[in-house]
């Protein structure tokens, strides 16, 4: 099972988690204009990577909130995390704990 650092709750079962798929996916500004093959692409056409990429997850049986994280889709290996918050945090000593209330 995949061990999951939720940037506020800490680590957690995969099984708490629903992936939102790949991240960083811009909607189109004017949806009207699209044919409907754009729309399409829009909707279902990802490029599912071998190695290091972004996705987007949330902690649906924790604290309901959308994080992004940086996964080999060969090891497996979560590499970091990012809020909408906050920047990418490595993982490596207590970087992945949220600190409540602090900027960076």
């Amino acid at each position: 099972m995949l061990l999951i650092d939720c940037p506020w709750c800490g680590p957690r079962a995969e099984t708490e988690f629903s992936c939102g798929g790949e991240a960083d996916i811009a909607r189109p500004l004017d949806t009207d204009k699209l044919t409907d093959k754009e729309w399409g692409d829009y909707l279902f056409m990802r490029k599912n990577p071998r190695g290091v990429h972004r996705e987007q997850w949330m902690h649906a049986q924790g604290c309901r909130r959308w994080f992004m994280a940086q996964r080999d889709t060969v090891s497996y290996e979560i590499q970091g995390y990012d809020t909408f918050e906050r920047p990418l945090l490595a993982m490596d000593g207590n970087e992945g704990q949220a600190q409540e209330g602090k900027t960076q």
